[in-house]
């Protein structure tokens, strides 16, 4: 009896995982750069992110400009300073180069978060759109061919699903 209980189980086991192995696997990719390239709103998200470089470099330059004044100044004046004049006039010329530093790293991480922030939605809307052609499509497995991704090395038996998502994003030529 308990032979057969084991047999049974045995079998039950052989049939269930020839069935779980049946299962086929269906691979797409997507080149997603490509992608985000003609996505709808990422140049008015350019043109925002554009701007306010532009004024983070106005303003970077305006520093520099001062900066550099001070400088000039100093170097033509030096000579008739007293040393804790001259002393001064560099710390305040040293403290500046530091607050432009420490201003320009600030600028590039408020740059980053921002374009992260604005480009959030519509690399959102992509991942969804490629996301539910997946679904839609039965595919097991979507993979990125973008060169910054890198992931793919070889493909075979894999479909472009870019066409399916451009229709589903409404891009379809």
């Amino acid at each position: 009896m308990k032979k057969a209980a084991i047999i049974l189980t045995l079998a039950l086991l052989a049939f269930g995982g020839h069935a779980y192995a049946q299962k086929t696997v269906k691979l797409g990719h997507i080149n997603s750069s490509e992608l985000m390239q003609i996505m709808p709103g990422k140049d008015s998200v350019q043109a925002i992110l554009e701007k306010e470089l532009a004024d983070l470099e106005s303003q970077l330059k305006t520093m520099q400009a001062e900066m550099e004044q001070r400088y000039n100044d100093y170097m033509e004046r030096q000579s008739q300073m007293s040393d804790l004049i001259k002393r001064t006039k560099q710390q305040e010329i040293q403290d500046m180069g530091s607050r432009i530093e420490a201003f320009n790293q600030d600028a590039q991480k408020t740059m980053q978060e921002r374009q992260e922030a604005l480009l959030k939605p519509i690399v959102d809307r992509a991942k969804k759109a490629i996301e539910d052609v997946a679904k839609e499509n039965g595919y097991s497995y979507i993979f990125d061919t973008s060169a910054n991704v890198g992931a793919i090395l070889y493909q075979q038996d894999s479909d472009d699903i870019m066409p399916l998502v451009k229709k589903k994003l409404g891009l379809a030529k």
